[in-house]
């Protein structure tokens, strides 16, 4: 009897261990789909330090080493990240922005008030060949939003000629006499910034006759560069605005539509940044994995009106939104940037990687000093946050080709709710290689994956890891490398399947070669 009892622990012990693992297919032979580099993309917005301090010091500035006012370090740490685009000027200050005050002498530049954020006096020193000589510098593409909400055609229409032009026209003459002789040739612009909103508080019907008037007149002189126009999507759930935009624009008009969705516990009480318990940690989870369920639905919408896909969704707003720091101006948006963060970052990442069919462009807000960062700033210092390294460690995929994966995971647990603990994407290399990413969102729990690999045979397996031993821990500017990138060192390959543990609240990546 006793023998018995022994037997049916055993058998249940080694079942619940069974139940909790995860499981994970690979399926490498059915590779196809391309992970658009542009899903890596970044957002620098004219708030608080993310340029005036964060990216530019100014030219007289020595005491923070710089080159044209760019900070060098800045440079360094953006061109190594691999930043594919850049959108700039917002955002809100987008819709308030008038880009011909920002070219020319820079003593003779007028100033302006920043309404949105923070009520500060620009002088306006930083404008749009200091923004395309940043892109020049770190190897990204600019991502120019126009201002619609308070411009007009003729402005937007304006910039298009001054920053693509060769020559022969007013602009583009004027962009020489400003020292630049070659155009930029920008690709990505937005047309307008959350029209719904700061953009203008458009309904969906109105904004799409404006941005039928404005996409009309924005002008390509390049057969070698067609515009990808954005339309100004919607706001997190809002499925009647993408509607509205796939049935009254017409599809030669629009390259992509935008998507805006903030992983916030409360609008009213965003809570701390780093002074959170896991009833906070777990809201924001939920909010981050609700995007799964936007991508998908308004995926959906899209295909009914756009079944070859030509028409890209691009989420070039995403990422946690807390309280301030302590001391700071509230209108600066400056928080800190914990393991959550990363949690946040790779969980998201994972999100659009796995829908790379429609989702072909995003951007983490912000890249410097504002809401989830990668890079903090404090004078001559600077850190790289936990999201600066997931999305390094990511990177991986840029441009890959997408594996599909079958993937079985145990929940994440709290007061009665659930959430998949793991996440997982992967993709191939053009040398062959598969990089697959995993996130444990789990707030105290390690999980065992069993990853089975289909379609080929590999050899080889590496791998990276970030984590820590507090979800609140973050990097200071005395300690900054408290939180960094280590190698991983748990993952066994024998027979075509791949085992491994992963910590709580921590991410992964793992390269294997044949």
């Amino acid at each position: 009897m006793k023998k018995t009892l022994l037997t049916i622990f055993v058998l249940l012990f080694w079942a619940k261990i069974t139940v909790a693992q995860t499981q994970i297919t690979l399926n490498t032979d059915l590779a196809k789909t391309k992970i658009n580099k542009h899903i890596y993309g970044h957002f620098a917005e004219h708030l608080g330090h993310c340029i005036y301090g964060g990216m530019y010091v100014g030219e007289s500035n020595t005491k923070i080493p710089n080159t044209n006012g760019l900070r060098n370090d800045v440079i360094a740490a953006l061109k190594d990240l691999k930043v594919p685009n850049l959108r700039w000027p917002g955002g809100c200050f987008a819709d308030t922005y008038q880009w011909k005050d920002g070219i020319g002498p820079k003593p003779n530049r007028p100033k302006m008030v920043n309404v949105w954020w923070g009520g500060v006096t620009e002088d306006n020193s930083f404008g749009t060949h200091d923004f395309l000589d940043l892109c020049e510098k770190i190897g990204a593409e600019p991502y120019l939003a126009g201002n619609v909400g308070s411009g007009s055609v003729k402005d937007l229409s304006d910039w298009v000629t001054y920053v693509n032009n060769p020559s022969g026209s007013p602009m583009s003459e004027l962009r020489k006499q400003n020292g630049r002789e070659k155009p930029w040739d920008v690709k990505l612009w937005g047309v307008g910034n959350e029209a719904w909103g700061c953009g203008g508080n458009m309904t969906a019907e109105h904004y799409a006759n404006v941005y039928r008037q404005y996409a009309t007149f924005m002008t390509d002189w390049s057969n070698s560069s067609k515009l990808f126009r954005i339309a100004s999507g919607a706001n997190s759930g809002d499925y009647h605005w993408t509607e509205t935009l796939m049935k009254n624009i017409p599809h030669n008009m629009v390259s992509g539509i935008a998507l805006h969705h903030y992983s916030v516990i409360d609008w009213n009480n965003k809570g701390g940044a780093t002074d959170f318990n896991e009833f906070q940690y777990f809201r924001i989870m939920e909010e981050a994995f609700k995007m799964e369920d936007l991508v998908t639905r308004h995926s959906t919408i899209m295909d009914k009106y756009d079944p070859e896909k030509k028409i890209a969704l691009i989420v070039d707003e995403w990422g946690g939104w807390y309280n301030v720091e302590a001391g700071t101006n509230p209108g600066f948006l400056y928080q800190q940037n914990t393991m959550r963060d990363a949690m946040i970052a790779g969980l998201t990442l994972n999100i659009f990687n796995n829908h790379a069919d429609r989702v072909r462009g995003a951007n983490v807000a912000q890249i410097v000093n504002v809401l989830q960062s990668v890079i903090l700033t404090n004078e001559e210092k600077m850190l790289l946050t936990p999201t600066y390294h997931v999305m390094k460690m990511y990177n991986v995929h840029q441009d890959a080709t997408l594996v599909p994966l079958n993937i079985t995971t145990p929940n994440y647990e709290f007061q009665g709710k659930k959430l998949p603990a793991l996440s997982a994407s992967a993709s191939k290399d053009a040398t062959g290689a598969l990089n697959i990413s995993l996130t444990n969102i789990d707030y105290s729990k390690a999980h065992e994956i069993v990853i089975n690999l289909r379609g080929e045979d590999f050899t080889k397996v590496s791998g990276t890891t970030l984590t820590s031993p507090k979800i609140n821990d973050y990097n200071t500017f005395e300690v900054s490398n408290k939180i960094a990138v280590k190698e991983f060192k748990g993952a066994k390959l024998e027979k075509g399947q791949l085992k491994l543990s992963i910590p709580a609240f921590s991410v992964v990546v793992l390269n294997l070669k044949k």
